[in-house]
């Protein structure tokens, strides 16, 4: 059987995750992966209702806003945030990547999520905003369990929800098995 990939990398944002730790290796317990974010890159405002994240800075200076606070860890620095509180990470220096290992506790499907972002932007397969299709968006916003900060989370749970059913119904969940299953080889 052919293996999953232990790191990828996202062609639009420029950054790999290594998987360290999986779900399948913790029995769900958690998830432990590490990044190196190049300079510039980050990710936008969002929340999780199921997992928290622990951030550990291994080299360079992480930026992370945590609710309307910008916080800025150095290397042994480590951040924790909690459930439901929106955050986002970011680099800021122009010159030098940042490394960090970030632990998803409970692992949930985390894992699955990034595989498929990543590998639909390898493919080619999304918008220059960084964006799959409508189906896509939706098997990942339920894989993820990410949710944006202003949008009430009963309509992001309900209409994504409604679209993952029906990309399910039409078979677009059958496509991205590639990224997150490995094929029999």
């Amino acid at each position: 059987m052919q293996t999953l990939p232990q790191t990828i990398t996202h062609p639009l944002i420029g950054d790999t995750v290594t998987f360290l730790k999986t779900a399948d290796e913790t029995n769900g317990a958690y998830t432990l992966v590490e990044v190196v974010l190049l300079p510039g890159g980050g990710n936008d405002l969002h929340y999780h209702v199921d997992y928290i994240e622990v951030f550990e800075v291994l080299e360079g200076v992480l930026g992370i806003q945590y609710g309307k606070t910008e916080h800025y860890l150095n290397p042994g620095d480590t951040l924790t945030v909690p459930k439901k509180v929106v955050h986002r990470f970011f680099n800021r220096d122009p010159r030098h990547p940042v490394k960090f290992r970030v632990t998803i506790q409970p692992a949930r499907h985390f894992e699955v999520m990034l595989r498929i972002a990543y590998g639909l932007a390898v493919d080619g397969k999304i918008n220059k905003k960084g964006l799959p299709h409508i189906w896509h968006l939706a098997i990942l916003f339920q894989k993820g369990e990410s949710y944006l900060p202003g949008v009430p989370l009963v309509i992001q749970k309900g209409i994504f929800g409604i679209l993952a059913r029906i990309a399910c119904i039409r078979g677009v969940h059958r496509e991205l098995y590639k990224y997150y299953k490995p094929e029999a080889g």
